[in-house]
């Protein structure tokens, strides 16, 4: 309870004249608050005043004390912000529902009873209002119309006149701003309240578009999904002999010059700059010029085009902090100023990278609850009702009796080969798999053989190989064989092919093992992966994994199997008994995500968000093959890498389209091989048709630059074929030069003419 008395409660000297009823009323009777009571001194002259006070009785419940009139009337420009109280998220911008609460969503904080979509629908709502309900602003211009038109008016006719435009309790909680109930000659009641909406609206629509766009138009969406026919290799381009020869000199007019900058510089050069690689005081060199010379010499040339530092939400828009370096990329200054691009550079394949919407409204409600951290291990308190909520929500979502969740992705599968197999085990890669896949394998002590991506000829011999000559030595049979692969690889652009797998393995009896890190959510048309890109039986893949950052806005990793597998990674897995448990906020996140996915929350979003990157994917990958850039992977792939080759082409690039505001991603070796340089294109759900086409204009103005037209157009993306040539002529001259009649160069209003219908089709 709060008390005030005149002398608490003095109204600015510019104002003592509209407050001065409201002192006299405020005086005599009581202001009830949603939060707290307002009182004054109690009336001592009984006699003369105590008809005015009858009269004004009712009125004075709903009318504020004179600090609390001048505070209110602030705050309808700035809201009220309290310790303690965390910024309130606004309702889902993109589907006609409201955020509703999940399971956890169950205590009640706030006194009003309305919701987050009500209460925004209140705000912005242009629908009349009666004159009860008028705002604190709007009180004070009716009072001071009163006075202008009516200086005569009795005292106790001004009381009952201001007694129908009080504020009620509600409206002091949250203001409510109504466009129709402006008096005569109130002019600012009808012309700021509403530019200060529109502008408010206007900047909400901003920056919800910039981290989610808008649907042009219902045509641009496909279902990602397998057509019954057998997956076929994607062709992949070669560049001419030139290209190749050109790059091979690059790299050697490099090593030369470096090692003879090295070699004088050790002698002759900075001190300080090649400490690290001369001996010092007897000890050793903490550097080798030769194993660390790649570092030193190539990749710090290209270092202003990797880690840039970012701000705000990474959705369909990513802010970049400009950055200068005068010492040749070894430090780097900040010159204060932001760039906004197009943010074709993350992982957020569903564009679930949001500051707004449903995902959000719920960890902000997560992170009320449970905190920001569990602050401990799984195996010790870390496991709450929300972590095994989200392991049942994902092995239901993957189609698997178990899951069990990590806090990084990387770890999963570091922390769980040891679990899996051991010493006596053999384990066979695709050659192309990940690192963490590596890293794991290794620690396991299982004895490791690869196969050539993607070739089922290659991973059959070596499994007949390994079947008939056992292990090692002693020849005896293998405790175990795993085969891993991985649904969709991220510098590849490929996918698994899980059917001819699938066959070898119900022939050869081994276990298998998919790594769904990039094709979870990305693929298939329920958004589940190979397994529902191909319609494959989850049951035949003996373990899932994923990683919970690509598609569902979050991080960490699953591991989803039968239960006696995941019982024993919970007992032995090094990350379950020594690593962090995921957050609170991040688990919610994961829970959210899923259920829009699955169309429990929000009905309709993420089918649409299912569309929209399948749509998307096929639609630049189609573009940027006719323009002539040689692309890799398959059509269905969110990942679309554009081969650059060149190593000086890879800055080069990453400039020019910083300089019309995209953001890139490009990659050289080690990720890839030598000669193999690229530029890495991640499609979002979050882009629409208008960026897609922006990106294929700026590849267009980019590749007369810096000479990447050079695609032969086997790989597709043809032009029609001339009148006087027919398919099976065009056939045989492929066969017989391994080239196009006519390489791919398509004008770029042609591609964007075309390009919504011929993305459905198999691309030619």
């Amino acid at each position: 309870m709060g008390v005030l008395t005149h002398q608490d409660a003095l109204p600015p000297p510019g104002l003592s004249a509209l407050f001065r009823r409201f002192s006299t009323s405020v005086g005599e009777a009581g202001i009830t608050c949603k939060q707290y009571q307002v009182r004054g001194p109690a009336a001592s002259d009984r006699g003369v005043r105590s008809q005015e006070k009858k009269t004004v009785a009712s009125a004075s419940r709903n009318r504020p004390s004179r600090a609390l009139f001048c505070h209110h009337r602030i705050t309808q420009t700035r809201p009220p912000r309290r310790l303690g109280d965390m910024p309130r998220r606004l309702a889902n911008p993109f589907a006609p529902l409201s955020a509703m609460p999940l399971s956890e969503k169950k205590i009640e904080r706030r006194s009003s009873t309305s919701s987050k979509a009500s209460r925004l629908t209140n705000f912005f709502s242009s629908s009349p209002k009666s004159k009860d309900h008028m705002t604190a602003q709007q009180a004070l211009l009716a009072m001071q119309t009163q006075q202008t038109h009516h200086p005569q008016q009795p005292p106790q006719q001004q009381h009952l006149s201001a007694s129908y435009t009080g504020i009620a309790p509600s409206s002091l909680s949250r203001p409510t701003i109504s466009l129709s109930t402006a008096v005569a000659g109130d002019h600012v009641n009808t012309v700021e309240p509403k530019a200060l909406l529109q502008s408010e609206d206007m900047e909400r629509r901003r920056r919800v578009d910039a981290q989610f766009g808008p649907l042009v138009h219902p045509s641009h969406l496909y279902v990602s999904k397998s057509h019954g026919e057998p997956l076929k290799p994607p062709v992949e381009d070669e560049p001419p002999y030139y290209f190749l020869l050109t790059t091979y000199i690059s790299y050697l007019l490099l090593i030369v010059l470096g090692h003879i900058r090295d070699f004088f510089g050790k002698r002759f050069g900075d001190k300080k700059q090649y400490r690290a690689l001369k001996a010092h005081n007897g000890y050793a060199p903490l550097n080798d010029d030769f194993d660390n010379f790649y570092t030193r010499r190539m990749k710090r040339r290209l270092d202003d085009c990797f880690a840039r530092t970012t701000i705000g939400v990474p959705g369909r828009y990513i802010t970049i902090m400009d950055r200068k370096s005068d010492d040749y990329n070894i430090s780097y200054e900040y010159t204060g100023t932001f760039t906004q691009t197009l943010n074709m550079s993350s992982y957020n394949y569903l564009g679930f990278a949001q500051s707004e919407g449903p995902c959000a409204d719920a960890v902000e409600d997560c992170v009320r609850r449970y905190g920001v951290s569990f602050c401990s291990p799984r195996a010790d308190a870390g496991t709450s009702d929300l972590a095994l909520e989200v392991e049942r929500e994902i092995a239901s979502f993957v189609g698997k009796s178990d899951a069990m969740v990590f806090s990084m992705g990387y770890v999963t599968n570091a922390s769980s080969f040891p679990a899996l197999v051991s010493k006596g085990c053999l384990i066979i890669s695709d050659e192309l798999n990940h690192a963490s896949i590596r890293i794991g394998a290794r620690l396991s002590g299982a004895v490791i053989q690869s196969f050539k991506h993607n070739d089922m000829r290659d991973l059959e011999r070596v499994l007949r190989e390994a079947i008939s000559q056992g292990q090692p030595r002693t020849h005896r049979p293998w405790k175990k064989i795993l085969v891993v692969v991985e649904g969709l690889y991220s510098m590849e652009g490929t996918m698994c092919d899980l059917p001819g797998i699938l066959d070898l393995k119900r022939k050869y009896r081994f276990y298998l093992f998919v790594d769904e890190a990039h094709s979870v959510g990305a693929l298939g048309p329920r958004g589940r992966g190979v397994c529902d890109y191909f319609g494959v039986d989850p049951s035949e893949v003996d373990i899932l994994m994923g990683t919970l950052t690509k598609s569902f806005g979050a991080n960490g990793g699953y591991i989803a199997a039968d239960k006696h597998i995941i019982d024993k990674l919970r007992s032995t897995n090094a990350s379950t008994l020594l690593g962090e448990s995921p957050a609170p906020s991040v688990l919610m996140q994961i829970l959210a995500s899923l259920k829009l996915i699955t169309g429990e929350l929000c009905p309709g979003q993420g089918e649409e968000r299912l569309q929209r990157i399948a749509f998307n994917s096929r639609y630049l990958r189609l573009g940027l093959k006719r323009l002539g850039y040689i692309v890799y992977g398959h059509d269905d792939s969110p990942i679309i890498p554009v081969m650059l080759y060149n190593p000086g082409k890879m800055p080069a690039f990453s400039h020019e389209m910083l300089k019309r505001r995209i953001a890139v991603v490009v990659v050289g070796y080690p990720a890839t091989p030598l000669i193999s340089s690229r530029a890495r294109f991640c499609v979002s759900a979050a882009h629409n048709k208008d960026d897609m086409d922006r990106l294929l204009a700026a590849c267009d103005e980019v590749s007369d630059l810096l000479q990447l037209k050079f695609s032969t157009g086997v790989a597709g993306g043809l032009e029609p074929l001339p009148a006087h040539v027919t398919a099976e002529e065009e056939d045989e001259w492929r066969r017989t030069t391994g080239t196009a009649i006519k390489p791919p160069r398509w004008d770029l209003d042609e591609v964007i003419r075309r390009g919504v219908n011929d993305a459905k089709v198999p691309l030619r």
